[in-house]
């Protein structure tokens, strides 16, 4: 197990003001700005508490960054920073923002319906069903598609409901990597690359799962697209993902489950379903995290939490935190992991 980095941004003592602006490491970084913990008025004593819990719930990789900054760093069980892990469904968002950026190039309207992109016939829905069938629906859950095969193949896409009429979490939503590859006209993966991935300065590489495709990246490439994220498409002085399309993903997307925006989670909102079922949940997604988090959510409890309020991004990599029951997404494990967050920055 590596220790964790809590360092200064310059040597000096942990009175000086932990600098507010906003800071980007380089896209061939060898050093990445810090900020320890106690110059940000953390309770430090709460730090090993974390960590221990993290490790209970076999973490492999966790970080916090407060304006850009590390301010905690952490491998555990033989993983380290150049390790790489899959995102699993938290790499939706990547999805998300490669569509926005196709859109602000002109090569596509979310608005417009998948077969403009795909040519009619991409499901087996009679043909007046799937015309219904917009990107937006794909990237809101509401295609209508059955959803009881998560394998996205031809004969598995048939019709349950009017597409935005339904929200069901699905793995239809890869068929935006299509909707992306064909308007773009050359392989998504190489339109991910040159648009976003090398924009700031991500490793990692996309693999042709048997149920869809997972992004594997290091943790901290993780960390980049979160720290993209929180400045809402921005990095540095680049607006790679348009800030209006940017703000539609991290807001309420339809009116069924409030939750959820463009393939991002939200919190804060009054009520909320999860994956593999229909039923609506009361209150908050994630009642001890704050109320303006919007977080990317994978299987096994990949997470990228992104806290406008604070300034922060927390990243959590590794196995799932309950073997017994893996999650899709949303897990207890998000409110109990919050508890131990809030002990140490409230």
């Amino acid at each position: 197990m590596l220790p964790t980095i809590f360092a200064c941004n310059k040597k000096s003592d942990d009175t000086q003001t932990p600098p507010s602006s906003m800071y980007f490491p380089s896209n061939t970084e060898t050093t990445w700005e810090t900020v320890t913990p106690s110059s940000l008025g953390w309770n430090q004593s709460a730090v090993q508490p974390l960590k221990d819990y993290l490790i209970q719930k076999n973490t492999k990789s966790f970080m916090i960054l407060v304006n850009g900054r590390i301010v905690m760093e952490e491998y555990f069980n033989g993983h380290t920073s150049t390790s790489s892990w899959q995102w699993n469904s938290a790499g939706k968002t990547l999805t998300t923002a490669i569509t926005g950026i196709a859109q602000q190039e002109g090569l596509l309207n979310i608005n417009n319906k998948v077969s403009q992109y795909l040519g009619t016939g991409w499901t087996s829905e009679p043909i007046e069903k799937e015309d219904l069938i917009t990107s937006k629906h794909l990237l809101t859950m509401t295609s209508g598609i059955n959803d009881a095969s998560e394998l996205v193949i031809k004969s598995n896409l048939t019709y349950l409901a009017d597409a935005g009429t339904r929200w069901s979490y699905h793995n239809v939503f890869q068929k935006l990597m299509d909707v992306v590859a064909a308007a773009a006209n050359q392989n998504f993966e190489s339109y991910f690359n040159s648009k976003l991935k090398s924009k700031i300065g991500m490793d990692g590489f996309w693999n042709n799962g048997l149920i869809f495709k997972v992004y594997h990246s290091n943790t901290r490439s993780m960390a980049r697209f979160g720290l993209l994220a929180l400045n809402k498409g921005k990095w540095n002085n680049e607006q790679i993902v348009n800030e209006t399309f940017f703000t539609e993903s991290i807001n309420t997307s339809q009116n069924i489950n409030p939750s959820y925006g463009y393939l991002w989670w939200l919190n804060g909102k009054t009520s909320f379903m999860i994956p593999g079922g229909q039923t609506v949940y009361q209150g908050s997604l994630v009642p001890n995290a704050p109320a303006d988090m919007y977080a990317a959510m994978g299987a096994e409890d990949q997470r990228i939490y992104v806290i406008p309020g604070k300034n922060m991004v927390v990243i959590r990599m590794g196995d799932a935190s309950d073997p017994s029951n893996p999650s899709f997404a949303v897990s207890g494990f998000d409110n109990a992991l919050w508890e131990k967050i809030n002990a140490v920055i409230n």
